[in-house]
């Protein structure tokens, strides 16, 4: 299948693949097949434009089959590169050159691989994966996670994933200039989770169970009440405490709402990770 990133120039679309560099770096490939070379950077460019997804489009322009538009450009060595932007060409490199060299070239006119990923992070933010979006950002470089756009995008994302705590604690991070209406309607939102976190009716849950901690059906109550509340990591703590003791002597009802808590948080939330690893540290 035909990657979309990539376009064969030939006399039809030569001035279309030109405008498109007014909206996507275009890298332009002069090959023929007596050139060897030419031929052999076929590959690794179709896979570097893959391996982008987007940030820069390839034309391959055969020199034997379109000698005529080879002569506007000027080509005098094979395999030559050039890279249009805003319909002009910035930059090039003639003859042959190892990919890395290319990706060097790249990378003074395209965004990092890094900004590329948040790009990606915010694309399934609008789409509602937010535990996705979060754990791309997770792997950001330090620097870019960091900037204060990036501090409020990860914690949304904490938020709609139920990490109350950690979110909390990032946004207080997030630098003054930052303050937006984004800003504060991240604080409203965790305002809100506070408030029915701390509500009297579980306040008395917690303290009856505290009273009484060997009664495992008000554990789990109250695990349950934790969990609506968006307070996962405390209920999955206060039936890991119970779980940790004795794993054969709670294999039922405690051990069914850790997992039914662990399958809502959905693989990819950080908190349920942790206590997933927990619970295999003393399976197996």
């Amino acid at each position: 299948m035909q990657s979309p990133y990539i376009t064969a120039i030939d006399t039809t679309n030569i001035q279309q693949v030109i405008e498109m560099s007014m909206q996507t770096p275009v890298l332009i490939h002069f090959w023929a097949s007596m050139s060897q070379e030419s031929v052999e950077l076929l590959t690794p460019l179709n896979q570097l434009v893959n391996e982008y997804q987007g940030a820069f489009h390839l034309a391959t322009l055969d020199c034997e089959k379109e000698q005529a538009i080879a002569g506007q450009f000027g080509v005098q060595a094979l395999p030559t590169l050039a890279l249009f932007v805003n319909g002009q060409p910035v930059d090039g490199m003639g003859g042959p050159q190892p990919i890395e060299a290319i990706k060097q070239m790249l990378a003074k006119h395209l965004p990092s691989q890094d900004e590329l990923a948040l790009k990606e992070a915010l694309t399934l933010m609008t789409s509602g994966e937010h535990a996705k979006a979060l754990t791309v950002m997770q792997s950001l470089d330090a620097e870019l996670q960091q900037k204060g756009e990036v501090k409020l995008a990860m914690t949304e994302c904490l938020i709609e994933t139920q990490q109350i705590e950690h979110a909390k604690a990032l946004l207080d991070t997030v630098p003054m200039q930052f303050h937006d209406n984004h800003y504060k309607g991240l604080q409203a939102k965790l305002e809100l989770f506070e408030q029915a976190a701390n509500s009297p009716e579980l306040q008395a849950l917690e303290q009856q169970q505290q009273a009484t901690p060997d009664d495992l059906a008000l554990c789990i109550e109250l695990a349950a009440q934790y969990h609506q509340v968006n307070r996962s990591e405390d209920a999955l703590e206060l039936l890991w405490q119970v779980l940790v003791k004795d794993l054969g002597a709670h294999d039922g009802e405690i051990k069914k709402s850790f997992m039914d808590i662990m399958s809502a948080l959905g693989q990819e939330s950080s908190v349920a990770k942790a206590y997933r690893r927990k619970l295999y540290s003393i399976l197996y």
